[in-house]
Order: C-alpha cells, then structure tokens, then sequence
C-alpha cells in the first residue's frame, strides 16, 4: 500500500513542476524538464523495487531505445505542427513507434543504443524551429492541472502492473512514452498555437541528452551498485547535464557568439 500511494504521488508531482515552470518561464523550459526521466525515472525505481535490479537493468535497454524514438517523435511533431495537433500528434506517436520497432528488432547493447541515442538526438535538434518564447501568459481551465496529474498518475501505477507480462525492454520503452511532453504540448498547441508547442519539443528534445546519460549510467549500475548509490550517480549525471543545457538555452545568443569568436575579429 505505501508503494502504491508513493506511485500516486510522486510521478504528479513532477508533472506539476513542470507545468508550472512551463507557465512561468515558457515552453522550452518546461520541454527540457519533461525532457528528464520524470515518468521513467519513478517507473524504474518501482521495477527495481518490485522485481529485482536486473529487471530493471534490462529495462534501461527500453528507455535508450525510447531516447532516440523520442527524438524522431519530436520532428515528426513539429514538422506536422501547422496541421492541427490531432495530425502533429497522430503522425508523432507513429513515428515513434516505427522508431522503436526497428531498434528493438536490432538487438543492439546499451552501449550501441547510447550512441545511438546521442546521434538522434544531434541529428533532430537543427531539424526543429527555434523561435523567440512567448511572454503572453495564459489563465487555464481550473480541471488542466489535476486532470494532467491524474493521467501521469494511471500510466505510472499501469506501467509496473503489466511490467511482468510484457518484459522488461517493453516496459522500458512505455514508461519512456513521451506522455509527460505531450500533455503539455497539446495544451500549448491549442491555447497559444503551433510554435508554442515546437518549442516545447526543442526544449525537450534538448533535454533528452541527459534523459539518455540517465539510463546509460543505470544500465552499468544496478547489478553492481546498492540501489541508492546507482540512482543517486544516474540522478547527479543527469541534473549536470540538463543544468549545463538550461545555461546554455538561457544565455543570450550574442553571448554565445562572442565567446566563440576573438573580439575584434572580423565577422
């Protein structure tokens, strides 16, 4: 019973930071926070509670799987964006699972899927519109929020009750579902209009980088590791990495150019 009501509380809860910093600081950085294994992350600590560390080993597999089907899902989403976000999202979700069918039937090792991962990801970010933030700020339906954490909380508690029926690379790979994105996304589609939810998608696409260095470090791990000590190294590496990427999404874009070119240097 406490794990079931720490499945019920955890996972909404992070729902709704990142629903609140996306209303506060816009939409990219609410996608780089749904870029963290915030669904995927609770999921796997239940797995490795309930069935065993290499249960859970297995299903980082999933999830780096997941990672790249992620980034395509991102690009498909936003190319399809100005057609209504039922075709954006009809389109995304296909994507996605063409994506993770064919990686799943490649068999590759953690390793491979890594870099795999990381490639994806490298390959989808310049493929995604990056325009200016909105400043409008919106006043939502009072049911967004709960309805939002209700849902993220039915797929968390559905994800570890089929987990054993499926397997653990299945279960990887659902957990890893972009459900969290895209509860957000559609609200931002519908109430400010397609840019707004592209970049959503940039931000998290973004932030898949550390989502993916998350499950990398679990993957090495959890059969060799306490079960704190390899949560605790994945979580410290991966809040490095998105602080890292938060700094550089934040720093003005003549900073960034003026650190890569000698002052007084001809353009």
């Amino acid at each position: 019973m406490d794990l079931l009501l720490f499945k019920l509380v955890v996972t909404p809860l992070l729902l709704l930071a990142a629903s609140l910093a996306a209303r506060r600081w816009g939409e990219a950085v609410g996608g780089l926070l749904v870029g963290l294994p915030l669904t995927s992350g609770p999921v796997s600590v239940f797995l490795a509670l309930e069935h065993g560390p290499a249960f859970a080993a297995h299903a980082t597999s999933g999830s780096l799987v997941a990672t790249a089907a992620q980034a395509a899902f991102c690009v498909a989403y936003c190319r399809l964006a100005n057609r209504g976000w039922t075709v954006a999202l009809a389109g995304a979700g296909a994507t996605f699972a063409l994506v993770a069918a064919a990686l799943q039937w490649s068999a590759l090792p953690a390793n491979g899927l890594y870099l795999v991962a990381i490639l994806a990801i490298a390959l989808a970010l310049p493929r995604i519109p990056n325009r200016p933030a909105r400043t409008a700020r919106l006043a939502p339906p009072w049911w967004d929020l709960p309805s939002r954490m209700a849902l993220i909380a039915g797929l968390v508690v559905g994800v570890t009750l089929i987990a054993p029926y499926v397997g653990p690379e299945a279960s990887g790979v659902l957990a890893s579902f972009p459900f969290m994105a895209i509860i957000l996304a559609v609200f931002a589609h519908r109430m400010i209009g397609h840019e707004a939810a592209q970049q959503l998608m940039r931000g998290m696409t973004t932030g898949l980088l550390g989502f993916a260095s998350f499950f990398f470090v679990l993957s090495l791990t959890l059969t060799r590791w306490p079960l704190v000590a390899a949560y605790g190294g994945a979580i410290v590496c991966v809040l490095t990495i998105q602080a890292i990427s938060l700094y550089r999404m934040r720093l003005p874009a003549p900073c960034l150019r003026s650190k890569t070119r000698p002052e007084g240097s001809a353009p």
